[in-house]
């Protein structure tokens, strides 16, 4: 597998080739998460579906609180393209309440995703209008 990083400010940080004519991109989601200091909630989850997914593809969610990485995890995205994550919030063992996540943080999710020919045409057109470079043979233009 050949991965091309690209030079610009994308939703896609990087193509790759996969199986001959299969084109693939890293897509990155970033949402906000805030945990009341009130919550009464065990469990907080993170749940979406992926347009195109890889399969065997998991899909990767990374948490921040400012800046400083708090939680990662690897979830199995369904036959149907959708996932979900839960993870403890609030642990209460013998009367005694645990906040696990209390306040602000960020949310990184990275999905495998099949590129269409319309998102592969558009590319092309930014990298002619010199939006960015990159090698089009690599990719078959």
């Amino acid at each position: 597998m050949k991965t091309i990083p690209l030079l610009a400010l994308l939703i896609v940080p990087g193509i790759s080739l996969v199986s001959g004519q299969e084109i693939t991109a890293l897509d990155e989601t970033v949402i906000q998460m805030s945990i009341p200091s009130d919550n009464k909630l065990p469990w907080g989850f993170v749940e979406g579906k992926v347009a195109s997914p890889i399969h065997d593809s998991p899909v990767i969610i990374q948490i921040y609180k400012a800046g400083e990485p708090v939680h990662f995890a690897q979830v199995p995205v369904n036959d149907d393209g959708t996932y979900q994550y839960r993870f403890r919030v609030l642990d209460v063992t013998n009367g005694q309440e645990t906040r696990i996540f209390d306040g602000d943080y960020t949310v990184k999710i990275f999905k495998t995703v099949i590129l269409d020919s319309s998102y592969l045409d558009s590319l092309e057109s930014q990298v002619k209008s010199g939006q960015f470079k990159i090698d089009l043979d690599v990719l078959g233009f």
